[in-house]
C-alpha cells in the first residue's frame, strides 16, 4: 500500500480533507484507517484564521480523527520565526484573526494592535473581515522599521463556492503601501515544514496536499515526498506543465490512494496507458483507469518538459 512507506502524513486541509463545512469524499474513513494502522496525522495548514483547537474540532464534527496536537498552522511557524528574532515578551502587530493572536502569544510575545505600541513586527495572515483599520496600522507598523512576516502568500484560497482571495493578495495591501515584501512563514517557504517535524518527529513524511505551488513545491524544498490528490484547487493541464520543483511523487484521485497499491509508472507507461512525446506533441494511447492515463502522460510530458499546447492533444481524455 501506498501508506506503508511512511510514519507520517503532512496534510493539506482545504482541498484535501475539507472545501468549508464539508468533508472531502472518502478522507474522514482513509484517516481513520491510517491512523489505525500507525500513521502519524498532522493536519498542517496554511490557513492562520483559526486556532489549532477550533480546527481540530471542525475535523472531528466531519469524522476526522484530530486533536488540537495534531493541528500545524502557518500561524505558528510565522510565531515562531518572529520569536528566533527578537526578545521575549516583544509586543508584534497582529493583522490576523484569534489563531495568529495564540500563536504569538504562545511563543512568548505580546499581541497588539496599533503602531502606537511600537512593535517590533508585524505579522498578517488571513482572516474574515479583516479591516482596513489593521492594515493600516500594520502598514505605519513597517514604515516605522517593524518586521513583516505573512503567515503564507496563497493567492487564492478554495471553498465550495469556489477560489477566494488568500492571504498572498491581501498581503499586497501592506507591501504595496510601504515597498517592503513580507518574510512568509507558510508553504513551500520552509518555515512550516521546520515546523511541522519539530512538532511530529516525523522521520519518513509524506506530504499530501493538493496545490502544486504550495504543498508540492514546499515538499520538494524540503526533499520529502509528496502525493497530490484531484480534490482542490490543481487539474490535470497544472500536471502536465509543472516544472520540476512541483511535481509530485505520486498523484491520486482522493486520500483512498493512501490504501491501495500505487502502480509503477515507467516510461509513460501505466498500468494499460502509454504516453509518448514527439513532433512536439503528448500521444496517448490504451485504456482503463483515467487516473492511470494521467500517470503515464504525465511521466512523458515531465520527460519532454511539455508546454500547454504540446499536452492540449490529450486533455479531453484525462478530464
Amino acid at each position: 500500500m501506498l501508506i506503508d512507506g511512511y510514519d507520517t502524513l503532512l496534510l493539506d486541509l482545504d482541498g484535501v480533507v475539507y472545501l468549508g463545512a464539508h468533508a472531502v469524499p472518502h478522507a474522514a474513513e482513509s484517516l481513520e484507517r491510517a491512523q489505525a494502522a500507525g500513521a502519524r496525522l498532522a493536519y498542517v495548514t496554511n490557513n492562520a484564521s483559526r486556532t489549532p483547537a477550533a480546527i481540530a474540532a471542525h475535523l472531528r464534527e466531519l469524522g476526522v480523527p484530530a486533536t488540537s496536537e495534531d493541528v500545524v498552522t502557518s500561524a505558528q511557524a510565522a510565531a515562531r520565526l518572529i520569536a528566533e528574532r527578537v526578545p521575549p515578551g516583544s509586543p508584534v502587530l497582529v493583522v490576523g484573526g484569534s489563531g495568529l493572536r495564540l500563536a504569538v502569544r504562545d511563543q512568548g510575545l505580546r499581541p497588539v494592535t496599533t503602531a502606537d505600541d511600537a512593535p517590533v513586527a508585524v505579522v498578517q495572515g488571513i482572516a474574515p473581515g479583516l479591516s482596513y483599520g489593521l492594515l493600516s496600522e500594520g502598514a505605519l507598523a513597517v514604515r516605522r522599521g517593524a518586521l513583516f512576516v505573512a503567515s503564507n502568500g496563497d493567492s487564492t484560497m478554495p471553498t465550495r463556492r469556489g477560489e477566494l482571495p488568500g492571504n498572498g493578495a491581501m498581503t499586497r495591501v501592506i507591501a504595496t503601501a510601504t515597498g517592503v515584501e513580507p518574510i512568509y512563514a507558510g508553504k513551500p517557504e520552509p518555515p512550516l515544514h521546520r515546523e511541522s517535524m519539530i512538532r511530529t518527529g516525523a522521520r519518513r513524511p509524506l506530504v499530501v496536499g493538493d496545490r502544486l505551488d504550495t504543498d508540492i513545491e514546499g515538499a520538494t524544498n524540503a526533499g520529502v515526498d509528496s502525493l497530490v490528490v484531484l480534490t482542490g484547487v490543481t487539474q490535470p493541464l497544472d500536471l502536465l506543465t509543472a516544472p520540476p520543483h512541483r511535481r509530485p511523487t505520486y498523484i491520486a484521485q482522493d486520500l483512498s490512494a493512501l490504501h491501495e497499491p500505487y502502480p509503477e509508472v515507467r516510461r509513460g507507461q501505466c498500468a494499460g496507458w502509454r504516453a509518448s512525446f514527439a513532433d512536439g506533441r503528448l500521444h496517448l494511447e490504451g485504456s482503463g483507469v483515467r487516473l492511470d492515463a494521467l500517470r503515464a502522460a504525465c511521466d512523458a510530458a515531465w520527460s519532454a518538459a511539455a508546454d500547454e499546447d504540446a499536452v492540449k492533444p490529450v486533455l479531453d481524455r484525462l478530464t
